[in-house]
């Protein structure tokens, strides 16, 4: 019988006691230390100021240090984590954040990322984690299911809609132009999220080729004159190939006439994909579903459940209606890793996208819509659409402000409009209605620029925002209001 005992060179040195192996009772510990500081931490969130970043510049400076070669204990490192770094910071998963599109985090998503990142299981490939590959892949077709799609179509989940926004751009790419694609054309509106830009960019284009198309009133994008570039660029020799249409801006909230621009595409044979990422969701809503009508003849579509599912940072999709266009646009053979057939009926999800190396995304979905079931979360994004259309309601009756966007979704943008201010002086003040708001700490709101003009926005989006936070908002805003204009 052969020895297998390893040969060893005669150095008995020792490699130690193995430190990173921790002992169940090392595991324990740990886990009931952060389990404390987790929970101490969303129990304050009420009563905390929804941002404090003074001093936060210098905090990070203070952070910044050389590689350590020394062990620290762990309650020490929680204390620099806690104490020193998260509480200097915008805090988005406060019930008074609405300055942007963030959904709060769900605390169950937190323990299915414990769960996935402990037992660190790979599900790029359906023969590593069969099980695992199949609980993701329900995850993606009930986006689908949400979004009206037919059956055949599919998708993946992604780090969020800047990532499935440059997928897309690739795929529609691949579908619709040669290899020689240089004079393809891309338009959006001018109210389109900076990420479509970019991932025209990425995906080889130049930046001339990106067509901005007005949009109107309502900030929604200009069909006649999107038809029109078309035209103009076919008569120029150009490829027009892909119009990105937006379900539910950044700056308003704006929903682009999705229908008419699957009409218009049909027509042109371009490829149209709709920017979801923060409005998709709100499909499962009957009053959200009117104002996205067209979405489901798109054919693909952004969606972050990090937004409209109110799960943490990271969690993106990308939904395509013809589910076999991600593998002829991505996949590719390598001798170590085995072969996948897309008719087989199994995913090899590392086949329809970039990445390889991916974390266990879809068990962050599964859980708390398992737990729960859909209708929560259809009850929770329309209480938000209602309370951005009370909250317009009590601007409207404030002197002396201008709603500038109606929300068309849950966001809204207004500005305060006193007689006598005008040009860069009146943008001064509104800059000043926002920072005295945001001050008060009980609210964080953002503002944007629209036709040229500094407006201040509210988004209610996070699961934690109620009809008392956003009364809070309001007389709060009635407060900066009257201090900036007395």
């Amino acid at each position: 019988m052969a020895d297998s005992t390893l040969p060893s060179d005669g150095d008995d040195r020792s490699f130690g006691d193995r430190p990173l192996e921790l002992t169940r009772t090392e595991k324990e510990e740990m886990v009931r230390e952060t389990e404390a500081r987790v929970l101490d931490h969303l129990d304050r969130l009420p009563d905390g100021p929804a941002s404090n970043v003074d001093g936060a510049h210098e905090r990070a400076d203070e952070l910044r240090e050389p590689l350590p070669e020394e062990s620290m204990p762990y309650d020490e490192l929680l204390d620099t984590l806690f104490e020193d770094a998260i509480v200097h910071s915008i805090t988005n998963s406060h019930p008074g954040y609405m300055a942007y599109t963030a959904g709060g985090g769900l605390f169950h998503a937190a323990l299915a990322d414990f769960i996935a990142d402990a037992t660190n299981r790979y599900v790029g490939t359906w023969f590593a984690a069969p099980a695992l590959v199949a609980i993701e892949t329900n995850v993606v077709e009930w986006f689908c299911e949400m979004m009206g799609y037919p059956d055949g179509s599919f998708g993946l989940l992604t780090s969020g809609g800047s990532m499935a926004n440059l997928i897309a751009t690739i795929t529609a790419r691949r579908e619709r132009l040669s290899e020689d694609f240089l004079d393809g054309v891309i338009y959006t509106s001018d109210q389109s999220h900076h990420s479509v830009t970019k991932a025209a960019v990425l995906a080889g284009f130049p930046s001339e080729n990106i067509r901005s198309i007005p949009t109107g009133d309502e900030f929604r994008i200009d069909v006649d004159a999107l038809e029109s570039a078309v035209e103009a660029d076919r008569a120029a020799g150009k490829e027009p190939f892909l119009v990105v249409g937006n379900a539910g801006t950044t700056n308003t909230g704006a929903v682009d006439d999705l229908d008419a621009l699957a009409d218009l595409c049909e027509r042109e044979s371009l490829w149209l994909h709709a920017d979801g990422a923060y409005g998709g969701f709100f499909a499962l809503t009957e009053t959200g579903k009117t104002q996205l009508a067209g979405l489901d003849r798109c054919d693909s579509i952004t969606v972050d459940p990090h937004k409209g599912l109110f799960l943490p940072y990271g969690t993106g999709a990308l939904l395509m209606r013809d589910g076999g266009a991600l593998a002829r646009a991505h996949a590719v053979e390598a001798d170590y890793i085995p072969d996948w057939d897309p008719d087989s009926g199994t995913v090899d999800f590392s086949q329809l996208g970039p990445e390889l190396s991916r974390d266990f995304r879809g068990l962050r979905v599964w859980l708390p819509l398992k737990l729960h079931g859909v209708d929560p979360f259809r009850a929770a994004l329309a209480e938000k659409m209602e309370l951005a259309e009370r909250a317009t309601d009590c601007l409207r009756d404030l002197e002396p402000v201008e709603i500038v966007a109606e929300p068309q979704l849950s966001t809204l943008a207004f500005r305060v409009e006193p007689s006598g201010v005008e040009g860069d002086a009146l943008d001064e003040l509104n800059e000043r209605v926002l920072e005295e708001v945001n001050a008060r700490g009980r609210v964080h709101l953002s503002g944007t620029t629209l036709d040229g003009r500094f407006a201040v926005r509210i988004c209610v989006l996070s699961f934690r925002v109620h009809r008392e936070n956003v009364a809070d908002c309001l007389e709060d805003i009635e407060a900066a209001v009257s201090e900036v204009t007395k």
